[in-house]
């Protein structure tokens, strides 16, 4: 029987052989500025900023971004936020029903500036797979990624705060 429904899903892409669309959280699906007070005071309160995750309103413009994205790429998720906030960020990609392949985030004591730690990881991923997109809302993240030869769209649906700049590229915290 040619040409039948099992041989048809067996043509069908496997995700692994699908593109991907590298995305970032904050500032694309996840609107952190209800999360900025607790970083303009010196020092900022980084426990409080992350506790208060699970709460970010969807921006939804990213989210269906995301959605259409996800039917013909691989949805892989690469936040500066650090590795402990993952079940949180977990959870909350789940609740706004958001693909959840792979989530990849920012060692606990990793400090580096997220646009180098975005670029590691991306240069670690284009290795074996090929990177269709990638959506982040950093300026910073946006113009070294676009140098490097990064198909880069640049989430711009909400103002990009400074305190959330300095938080990216000068603490190294998310």
């Amino acid at each position: 029987m040619a040409g039948g429904p099992l041989q048809a899903a067996a043509a069908a892409e496997a995700p692994a052989d699908r593109p991907l669309a590298v995305i970032d959280v904050d500032g694309v699906v996840a609107d952190v500025r209800h999360r900025l007070r607790f970083l303009r005071a010196r020092p900022g309160d980084w426990d409080a900023f992350f506790a208060a995750a699970d709460v970010d309103p969807p921006l939804v413009e990213g989210v269906e971004l995301v959605r259409s994205l996800a039917r013909d790429h691989e949805v892989l998720w690469l936040t500066g936020r650090p590795e402990r906030s993952r079940a949180a960020t977990e959870r909350w990609l789940r609740e706004q029903g958001l693909p959840l392949n792979e989530l990849r985030m920012r060692p606990d004591a990793d400090r580096r500036p997220a646009r180098i730690f975005k670029r590691s990881e991306l240069r670690r991923l284009g290795v074996h797979r090929r990177v269709a997109v990638v959506v982040d809302d950093d300026p910073a993240v946006v113009e070294l990624l676009r140098a490097d030869g990064w198909p880069v769209l640049r989430a711009d649906w909400v103002a990009y705060e400074p305190t959330l700049g300095n938080a990216q590229n000068t603490e190294g915290r998310t």
